[in-house]
């Protein structure tokens, strides 16, 4: 069995509530308000309270002095120094990477120009190394996030007035490709908070079948209508429960000719279908024919049916409802491939089993064609090279 954390941010997220969430399923309090406070000068406490009746752990964190704004570069040196565990640095690290990264975009700067404002304040600090370190201590197989609630409304930041989510906040949401919708007239997920999930968590439509072995809440700084708690579960997952379900569309066709069904492939996958296969087959009375085999989400499949039928002429679609598929966690991530006096940055693409062990990694084909292209060498010879780096690069590690 698999031992899952799995966040479930229905009144969204800070870092003050993940840190909390974490302390609340068994992460050692007095080790992690350590490990913050030998970081970063603050005085951090962990109490108790109730949102709404529900108990939750509430983590304060005090700052002695006002806190200033801080470069990108000011943090990576914070970070760098704190006497932390080289995993929990390495998280913390890239955390702020994401952060930095989506500042950088939305405000066309580069990350040496680069200022924080509320994420550079010091309690925000102790909250991505805090919720790094506690993570690192409960070591589960797999992190998971249901979709989250960003709340709605005017946010009042350093740049104006903005709607929620914070602009940053969405530039993280939009990269990690983690689900979320509005509840609510106020910011319910953070960029501290986004970045956190981003880091750690893969998304998932909702929480998986699994036997619950603890529960955690962190509490939010704001009263709520409803219980303004982050609520995380370790759970242990049954084996089929990783992966997703998906519908398979089939049917038989002929007198169909070439050109319409190659139409007709482009067609589903720009329509949203998962997957699709055209396979030469013998038909009765030994006419030529294909079958059409369709991957699709089952909120997708009654459109692809009605397409195939529609391009192909088909009066029947076979529907294998609700199939369990094992997937992959998949991740892109860029290596930097150098040949001659060429240089160029060449995505690959990784796949990763649930506790974040790479399974395989392909190159991105459309960029070492053009590579290929310029340097003049095979493009057979420009995958390799770049497979061969990434693997260089990351083939003995997690990425997570």
């Amino acid at each position: 069995m698999m031992k899952a954390l799995i966040f479930d941010p229905f009144s969204g997220a800070a870092g003050d509530m993940i840190l909390g969430c974490l302390i609340d399923l068994g992460a050692d309090p007095g080790k992690v308000c350590s490990a913050i406070e030998s970081a970063v000068d603050v005085s951090v406490t962990v109490i108790p309270l109730s949102k709404k009746g529900i108990r939750s752990m509430d983590v304060q964190i005090r700052v002695p002095h006002r806190s200033h704004t801080r470069s990108y570069s000011e943090l990576i040196e914070i970070i760098g120094k704190a006497g932390l565990p080289d995993r929990v640095r390495k998280d913390s690290l890239e955390v702020f990477a994401l952060l930095a990264e989506a500042e950088s975009t939305v405000h066309g700067k580069s990350l040496q120009e680069l200022h924080f404002h509320e994420v550079g304040q010091d309690d925000a600090l102790a909250d991505v190394i805090g919720a790094c370190f506690a993570m690192n201590e409960l070591a589960p197989d797999s992190v998971l996030c249901t979709p989250i609630n960003v709340g709605g409304g005017q946010i009042h930041a350093a740049h104006g007035i903005f709607p929620a989510p914070a602009p940053a906040t969405l530039e993280i949401l939009r990269k990690s490709g983690l689900p979320f919708y509005g509840e609510g007239n106020r910011e319910l997920l953070t960029p501290t908070g986004a970045a956190l999930l981003a880091h750690f968590a893969a998304p998932v439509p909702q929480l998986p079948l699994g036997r619950a072995l603890a529960t955690g809440y962190g509490a939010g700084d704001a009263d709520t209508e409803r219980p303004n708690v982050l609520r995380a579960l370790l759970v242990e997952l049954q084996e089929e429960s990783w992966g997703d379900r998906v519908d398979i569309l089939e049917t038989n066709v002929d007198d169909v000719s070439g050109e319409i069904l190659g139409s007709l492939f482009d067609r589903l996958m720009a329509l949203g279908a998962r997957d699709v296969g055209i396979i030469p087959m013998t038909m009765k009375k030994g006419r030529p024919g294909h079958l059409v085999r369709v991957v699709a989400t089952p909120q997708n499949s009654s459109t692809l049916a009605r397409e195939i039928m529609r391009e192909t002429g088909t009066l029947g679609i076979r529907v294998l409802a609700a199939v369990h598929r094992f997937t992959a966690e998949r991740t892109i991530r860029a290596v930097t491939l150098s040949m001659g006096n060429e240089k160029a940055e060449i995505p690959v693409k990784i796949a990763c089993d649930q506790q974040g062990a790479i399974l395989n990694i392909s190159a991105e084909y459309e960029d070492c064609r053009k590579f290929a292209e310029i340097i003049g060498l095979p493009l057979k010879d420009v995958l390799r090279r770049v497979e061969e780096e990434a693997r260089r690069e990351f083939g003995t590690s997690r990425l997570r």
